[in-house]
């Protein structure tokens, strides 16, 4: 399954995931649920993933470090100041919590199973080769930035 490792670009499977919530939805009306507050709750989520992702792209920006998701090999440097000190996929998290709010949007259960799609995707063909890549670059450095800060978060 080599084939697909940094393939396809995260906001491309962010997409795919949003629509197949979306069609899930629609597919089972019968796990449609209604809650006071979803769409509030929802934007709120939104706006914490795209802050999230926004200053993940920030840092790198700043630190003259890619954020070419196909490249990880043209890093410049081991990010591990300001939100990479909490997670480090915070580009990868910001998607997954504005997929989140999508699937609260979307008030249906069935929209939710997009979430751990996302998840074993990002983490089997983007983030296992981008550390592999990022392993070989840095090493010990990485390597301890690894064993200090989860994934996620």
């Amino acid at each position: 399954m080599r084939a697909l490792e940094l393939k396809v670009p995260p906001v491309v499977q962010f997409a795919f995931c949003a629509a197949a919530g979306y069609g899930l939805s629609r597919a089972v009306p019968a796990l449609a649920f209604r809650l006071p507050g979803t769409t509030v709750a929802a934007g709120l989520l939104a706006l914490a993933g795209a802050g999230i992702g926004a200053a993940g792209v920030i840092l790198f920006v700043r630190l003259r470090t890619t954020v070419n998701p196909h490249r990880p090999e043209n890093a410049s440097a081991v990010v591990a100041s300001g939100v990479y000190r909490l997670t480090r996929n915070p580009m990868y998290l910001g998607l997954l919590l504005a997929l989140a709010a999508w699937s609260l949007y979307l008030s249906n259960a069935a929209a939710a199973l997009a979430l751990p799609a996302f998840v074993a995707y990002m983490n089997r063909f983007q983030i296992e080769p981008e550390e592999r890549a990022l392993t070989s670059k840095f090493g010990a450095p990485f390597i301890a930035y690894m064993a200090a800060v989860r994934r996620w978060c």
